[in-house]
């Protein structure tokens, strides 16, 4: 238990009333934490714009930089702002999710979902291998085979920093962040300010560049070369809705903050984006010759680096070296904060899909340090099989990771146009509220489409593959768990007559029996009020004829992420599985005469805390037996296993280790 605390950090304690306080951020670190998968992107978008400026003959037109630079920001701020809009109507997060679910249809809603966390996965495997790319390229030669044990490595030990708490890991990555701002400033003022002079002549240097352009390739070719360029280097983009998808881990006023947050990114994003492009030009750097995944590749921020250091005399200085060193290590780094956003925002769509029934429900509970902690598992483990295949090639995960990005983006940008459409009668200003949204949505598409059609055979059918598979689990798990609540529903229908006649039941207003400690008490385990409940306690009745005449009920009131949003959530989870308590116990008297009371707790984990709550009841009616009601399938599967939690089991080997008997009694369900 030490080791366990010291690597995971103790437990979250629910009745603090700061704990909202505790878990939330401010925009300052929300930036750090979500902000930073956009930053970090100017590590590899930018690059792989730049290296797209080639034409068919393998002739360059890097001059067209100037023009990519701007598009650039102005698209990074147009998305930006979409999403900003996104934030006021979706103030608890779950971003393209949520937007296409609600605006669209659940249909909609699915492939967004899916696309999202696929997304999110890319960006864990995509900012471990650029960083690793970063780091190592101011290694020497004799340890570059160490790169993708390296790359598995930090993957490894960021899974284990989230599954601590999502606060946690970015106050420790806080510092690598600054660094990279104050290097890259260094860095981009560097290669842009002393070439200020040079205005007039790099202007007629792209003057003439698009002359001779236009001469040899016409003005429709020169603007697919432009927009090929443009769309490939669509991963500079990427990130912007890691902060719509976060909103719920913010601090209040939640759209303030993540308005805030967007602004911090998208003005860093645009500044940091369009400044290594204009630098790639004035400096001279020319893409590396090697495919990523190669160990002599380098990326073109650490060759930027290295020659400005060259152009200013201290390539082989100390302080020369030390800075190629920082800035490279930093950019790594950086890369790594960036893999937050996919563990942090990965998990919360996979819960928001869960309450809705498409993943299992299991990926909505909250561990003991109120993290998702199923949801980075998979997160963690998906991503290392992406590495895997493609052997931490950026050339491949950025084809793979701009597809599933620009899908949900263009999804997302299409319901909001409908949203507005839909209000056109009852807000005049919908024309104006519109216009951005239309914007993003072609921009987005475009760019989607593009890369598809560039980068088909490049990684893009695998991303395509991987998205429909998952759409088509999800619907898979839907139609399971709509099976069974229509099962449950007819219990519901059918537990009155089980009942019985009321012949048991006390007089009308005879004063109800009280529960005695000494006589012999059954304690039921039930979730929530219906014909699960009702057919077990009536079973126990059947069962033990006259073995009985008091009951307790007991239940857990389980905290997960649809619930913890908030203090006024956790009070309204209390009442209503009072109220459901309630229910259970005047059945109990009015049907069967019997005495009967409830207790309850809420908490993240239901095993442990009915495992609790039972200890103490059985302190206070020291003959208690304990019940509780399964889901009996006629042919269970690992399929059901998963898809349904074994809490009933999972107590009961707990309480019968320590001597506590215990009963389950089977409820078919019926094909």
């Amino acid at each position: 238990m030490a080791l366990r605390e010291w690597v995971f950090g103790k437990a979250r304690d629910l009745r603090d009333p700061r704990i909202f306080q505790h878990v939330s951020l401010i925009a300052f670190f929300a930036w750090v934490g979500l902000g930073a998968d956009g930053l970090s992107s100017s590590a590899y978008g930018p690059e792989e714009a730049f290296k797209h400026l080639v034409d068919s003959r393998g002739v360059p037109h890097y001059h067209l930089a100037v023009f990519l630079a701007l598009a650039s920001a102005l698209t990074v701020f147009i998305i930006a702002y979409a999403y900003s809009r996104i934030i006021e109507h979706f103030p608890h997060g779950g971003g393209g999710y949520l937007v296409a679910t609600k605006l669209l249809s659940r249909h909609a809603g699915v492939v967004s979902g899916c696309a999202l966390v696929v997304d999110y996965v890319l960006t864990i495997s995509i900012s471990i291998a650029s960083g690793a790319n970063a780091v190592f390229a101011f290694l020497p030669p004799t340890v570059q085979h160490w790169k993708f044990p390296a790359i598995l490595v930090a993957l490894l030990v960021l899974t284990g920093m989230n599954r601590r708490g999502v606060k946690e890991s970015v106050q420790i990555l806080t510092p690598i962040f600054l660094a990279f701002l104050v290097t890259h400033a260094i860095v981009l003022c560097g290669a842009v300010l002393p070439n200020l002079g040079r205005i007039g002549q790099v202007a007629g240097d792209v003057r003439g560049g698009l002359a001779q352009d236009t001469a040899t390739l016409g003005w429709m070719g020169l603007l697919l070369l432009f927009a090929r360029a443009y769309s490939l280097g669509g991963g500079t983009f990427t990130g912007i809705e890691a902060v719509a998808d976060g909103v719920g881990i913010m601090r209040e006023p939640r759209v303030e903050t993540g308005k805030r947050t967007m602004r911090y990114m998208a003005a860093s994003l645009a500044i940091t984006a369009g400044g290594v492009l204009l630098a790639y030009l004035l400096i001279g750097v020319q893409p590396s010759p090697y495919e990523s995944a190669d160990p002599r590749y380098q990326p073109m921020n650490a060759l930027l680096t290295k020659q400005l250091m060259a152009d200013w005399g201290l390539a082989d200085a100390s302080i020369g070296q030390a800075f190629v060193v920082l800035t490279l290590m930093s950019e790594g780094a950086l890369l790594l904060v960036a893999a937050q956003a996919g563990f942090m925002d990965g998990p919360r769509v996979m819960a928001n899909m869960a309450v809705d029934s498409w993943v299992p429900h299991s990926f909505s509970t909250l561990s003991e340090r109120l993290t998702m902690r199923n949801g980075i598992y998979v997160m963690g483990v998906a991503a290392a099989v992406t590495l895997l295949y493609t052997r931490a090639s950026v050339d491949t995960l950025i084809v793979m990771y701009s597809i599933n990005v620009f899908l949900t983006f263009s999804i997302s940008q299409l319901g909001m146009v409908r949203l507005w459409l839909s209000a056109r009668l009852r807000d005049p200003a919908w024309k104006r509220h519109i216009v951005i949204h239309v914007v993003g949505l072609l921009l987005c598409a475009t760019i989607l489409v593009v890369t598809v059609f560039e980068k088909f055979t490049e990684g893009g059918w695998v991303t395509l593959l991987a998205t429909g598979c998952a759409v088509a689990l999800c619907y898979a798990v839907r139609t399971h768990y709509e099976g069974v609540a229509r099962k449950i529903k007819k219990l519901d229908e059918d537990v009155e007559a089980l009942a019985g006649d009321d012949a048991a039941a006390p007089p009308a207003g005879a004063p109800a029996a009280e529960m005695d400690p000494l006589k012999p008490t059954a304690v039921l385990l039930v979730g929530g009020y219906g014909g699960l409940g009702l057919r077990t306690f009536l079973q126990i009745d059947r069962l033990f004829p006259g073995q009985f005449q008091q009951v307790m009920f007991v239940s857990v009131g389980v905290i997960d992420s649809g619930v913890f949003k908030g203090a006024a959530e956790l009070e309204a989870l209390k009442q209503n599985v009072t109220g459901q308590l309630e229910r259970y116990a005047e059945f109990a008297r009015r049907k069967l005469g019997w005495a009967a009371d409830y207790d309850m707790v809420v908490g993240t984990e239901a095993v442990s805390e009915i495992d609790r709550l039972c200890r103490e009841v059985n302190l206070r009616f020291p003959r208690s037996v304990f019940f509780a009601g399964n889901l009996i399938f006629r042919h269970p599967t690992w399929w059901q296993r998963l898809l349904h939690n074994e809490t009933a089991h999972a107590v009961q080997r707990r309480l019968e280790f320590d001597g506590f008997p215990t009963v389950i009694l089977p409820v078919r369900m019926l094909s």
